[in-house]
C-alpha cells in the first residue's frame, strides 16, 4: 500500500450548489488539509488535526494556496487545439475556414496522437483534470485521446464526431459507419479505467435524418452513455436548421424526433432556446453546457444562466476549445461573469467555482467520482495561487473574505495561478513556492 499524502493549505469544499443553498454550500478552511490514500480523498478537515491524526502521512504544505477540486471542462473539441484563436469568422464560416481543414489532418493517427498529448498537457497546466471532448469522424482520433488520458490516469469522456452531410467529402461518414464505428469504440473504451464513451453527432446540420436515427438507436441500446451535441448556438444556424428540417417544431425537435433527447444528453451552447425547448430540456433532465468564451469570440449571444438555473435546469461550464478562445477554466469563469453582468445577473465567485467543478461533474453524470473534495472521491485536486501576478496579488491582499481574495484570480488568472495539480492523487505538475 502506498504512503498516505496530506496536502495542507486553504481548502474549498462544496456540500451542494450555491445557486440553491447560497454561500452556505461552500466550506472554507484557511488552515485546511486533504488526506489522500490510493488515489482517493480519505478525509478533509482542519490541517493540524489531520496531521496529528496521521503522523505517518507524507505532508506537503502549500501555504496560503487554495486547494480545491480540479476543473472539469464539459464541452471541448480537442482536434481544434492548433486552430484556437483563429480570426474573424462566425460559426458556419469558422467551421468551413478553420475547423474542417484541421480535422481532416486527423486521418493520420500520428497527428492525432501528437495533438491529444499536447491538449492534455495544456489543459492540465491550466488546472483542468477532466474533459468531455469531441473527436473527428476518424475512430483513431478517439483512440489517441483515450490512450493519452489512460496513460496519465486521467478521467476522460469522449466520442467520435459523426457527420454525413454539409461537410467536406473526407470528413463524412454514413449512418451505418457512424453507428458501427461508435459501437466498436464503446466496446473498446467505455468503462476502461477512468474512461467513458459519449455518443457524438456534431449537430443536426451535418447529420442526415437517417444518421440521427441511427445514433438514436445506438443510444437506446446504451442508455447509460452520455450523448453530446450542439443546440441553438447562433441565429443563422437556427435558420439553417429550419430549412434542413422543415417539419420539425424547433431545433430541439430535430434531436427529439430521432431519439436524441434524454436525461443523459449534453446540449452545448443552448443560447437561443424557444419556450418549448426550455420546457422539454427541463422535463427530461438534460444538461446544458455554457461556453462563454466561445459565445463571445464567435459572436453567438448571451446564455441565460440566471433564468435557466432558476427554472431548475442542470448546467455545466466549458471552454469549447477551439471555438472558445482559451484553454483556461479561469478565463471561462471570467467570461461567464461578464455575460452575467450583460444580462443583469452577475455570478458570485462561489457559483463560478461550483460551475467549473461540481456543477460540470453533475452535468456529465460523474459527480459520484469527481467534482468535490468529499471523502471517497477521486483525488483530482488543484492548488490555486491567489497572488500569482503583482496585479492579482495587490487586489487579493485587500480581500476581506475568501471570495474577495479569490475573485481577482478568477478574473485575471491564467496558468501562472495553478500552483500544482494532482490527478488521482498523483502530482502531475507543480511550481516552487
Amino acid at each position: 500500500m502506498s504512503r498516505d499524502t496530506l496536502l495542507l493549505g486553504q481548502t474549498l469544499c462544496f456540500d451542494g450548489s450555491p445557486f440553491e443553498l447560497g454561500l452556505g454550500a461552500a466550506r472554507h478552511d484557511a488552515r485546511g488539509g486533504i488526506l489522500i490514500r490510493n488515489g482517493r480523498v480519505l478525509e478533509t478537515g482542519h490541517g493540524a488535526a489531520l496531521r496529528a491524526a496521521h503522523p505517518q502521512a507524507q505532508a506537503e504544505d502549500l501555504g496560503d494556496a487554495l486547494l480545491c477540486a480540479g476543473f472539469i471542462d464539459a464541452h471541448v473539441h480537442y482536434p481544434q487545439t492548433a486552430i484556437i484563436a483563429s480570426w474573424g469568422k462566425r460559426l458556419i464560416d469558422w467551421l468551413d475556414s478553420y475547423t474542417f481543414p484541421e480535422e481532416m489532418r486527423f486521418a493520420d493517427p500520428a497527428y492525432a496522437q501528437e495533438i491529444a498529448g499536447r491538449y492534455l498537457d495544456l489543459t492540465a497546466a491550466h488546472g483542468t483534470t477532466t474533459v468531455c471532448s469531441y473527436g473527428t469522424i476518424h475512430p483513431a482520433s478517439v483512440d489517441a485521446l483515450m490512450e493519452a488520458a489512460q496513460s496519465r490516469g486521467q478521467r476522460l469522456l469522449a466520442g467520435k464526431t459523426c457527420m454525413d452531410r454539409n461537410a467536406p467529402a473526407h470528413l463524412r461518414d454514413t449512418p451505418q459507419s457512424a453507428y458501427d464505428d461508435s459501437k466498436a469504440l464503446i466496446g473498446r473504451w467505455h468503462g476502461q479505467d477512468r474512461l467513458s464513451y459519449v455518443i457524438t453527432p456534431r449537430f443536426s446540420p451535418t447529420s442526415s435524418p437517417g444518421q440521427l436515427s441511427a445514433l438514436g438507436a445506438l443510444w437506446a441500446e446504451h442508455p447509460d452513455l452520455l450523448m453530446q451535441t450542439h443546440l441553438s448556438e447562433q441565429l443563422d444556424e437556427i435558420a439553417w436548421v429550419r430549412k434542413l428540417f422543415p417539419d420539425a417544431r424547433d431545433y430541439l425537435d430535430t434531436y427529439e424526433s430521432h431519439g436524441l433527447l434524454g436525461a443523459n444528453g449534453l446540449y452545448g451552447h443552448a443560447i437561443h432556446l424557444e419556450p418549448r425547448e426550455r420546457d422539454r430540456l427541463k422535463e427530461v433532465g438534460a444538461a446544458l453546457i455554457h461556453c462563454p468564451t466561445s459565445n463571445t469570440f464567435i459572436g453567438s449571444g448571451l446564455f441565460d444562466m440566471a433564468g435557466l438555473v432558476a427554472a431548475g435546469q442542470r448546467v455545466g461550464l466549458a471552454t469549447d476549445t477551439g471555438g472558445g478562445s482559451s484553454f483556461s477554466m479561469l478565463r471561462t469563469m471570467a467570461a461567464a461573469y461578464e455575460i452575467g453582468q450583460l444580462r443583469g445577473t452577475p455570478l458570485h465567485p462561489a457559483e463560478l467555482m461550483w460551475l467549473a467543478t461540481a456543477g460540470s461533474a453533475e452535468a456529465l453524470r460523474i459527480d459520484a467520482h469527481v467534482g468535490t473534495l468529499a471523502p471517497g472521491k477521486e483525488a483530482d485536486i488543484i492548488a490555486l495561487d491567489l497572488g500569482s501576478t503583482p496585479a492579482i496579488a495587490q487586489r487579493s491582499a485587500r480581500g476581506d473574505d475568501l471570495w474577495e481574495a479569490l475573485f481577482p484570480t478568477i478574473m485575471m488568472g491564467d496558468d501562472r495561478a495553478i500552483r500544482a495539480v494532482w490527478i488521482a492523487g498523483r502530482k502531475v505538475s507543480g511550481k516552487a513556492s
